[in-house]
């Protein structure tokens, strides 16, 4: 069964958890980890240069995601995102 997500924005932030999840927690064998810090530096990059209505929105649809997790691990991170890919930077 394919899932269902109520918007594109739900699903992209799906798939960017996912990716970034894999990433964060790959080591030597699975991909180059100077490679690994340059993809999470990138997008932590282009996340806090959003306007901050958006940086507020992802937020809030991370915490959604991070509610509803059951891998511990995956909500552990999700609960991270915010801060770690430079959402909190500024005031929203």
């Amino acid at each position: 069964m394919t899932p269902s997500y109520p918007s594109l924005t739900r699903a992209l932030a799906e798939i960017l958890v996912d990716v970034l999840h894999f990433v964060d927690g790959s080591d030597d064998e699975q991909m180059d980890q100077d490679d690994a810090v340059k993809v999470m530096e990138g997008v932590a990059y282009v996340i806090s240069a959003l306007p901050s209505d958006q940086r507020q929105e992802l937020t809030e649809l991370v915490g959604v995601m991070a509610d509803a997790e059951c891998d511990p691990a995956r909500r552990e991170f999700l609960q991270e995102f915010p801060e770690t890919f430079g959402l909190m930077d500024d005031e929203f």
